[in-house]
């Protein structure tokens, strides 16, 4: 039986972890903001290569820098070097255990984390507080749970 594609997931997805990344929370929870484009763009490079790779990733990185109103390029290299990685290793993570891509994701968003402060040491700009990195092990922790609703709104229910 052949299944028909969803094409209208990848843009919705990442249209919505632009706005989760967008919205609005206290000053005290600002840390905590998981990168959920990155979660995003993970399922995708790692799930349905042909569509996603590292002309998605940084064109997206560069449409949620204009977003985010940061600085221009930054995200867009955080996510290519990303995606690079997850397309290196793709065939060997597609086939671990949810927990064990959430603790690789995990890697890759601490590793996001290593990414964004160089770029802030190179730039001489102010480094982001302790706190934010707290990030990526929410992240990971987030990942199944991302993994498992995007899978059942890719697949549909399985008859």
């Amino acid at each position: 039986m052949i299944r028909r594609r969803k094409r209208w997931l990848l843009p919705v997805s990442l249209l919505a972890a632009m706005l989760l990344g967008l919205l609005p929370l206290p000053t005290g929870l600002q840390p905590l903001r998981p990168f959920w484009l990155a979660l995003v763009v993970a399922y995708w490079v790692i799930e349905d290569p042909d569509r996603a790779g590292l002309g998605l990733a940084f064109s997206v990185g560069l449409i949620s820098d204009l977003a985010f109103g940061g600085l221009l390029g930054e995200q867009a290299l955080r996510l290519v070097v990303m995606s690079f990685i997850l397309q290196r290793f793709r065939s060997q993570l597609r086939f671990f255990p949810v927990a064990q891509q959430a603790a690789a994701v995990g890697g890759l968003l601490l590793n996001d984390r290593i990414v964004s402060a160089a770029i802030h040491g190179a730039l001489g700009l102010p480094q982001l507080p302790w706190t934010y990195w707290i990030a990526p092990l929410l992240g990971m922790l987030l990942w199944a749970p991302l993994y498992l609703v995007m899978d059942a709104l890719r697949f549909g229910r399985r008859t």
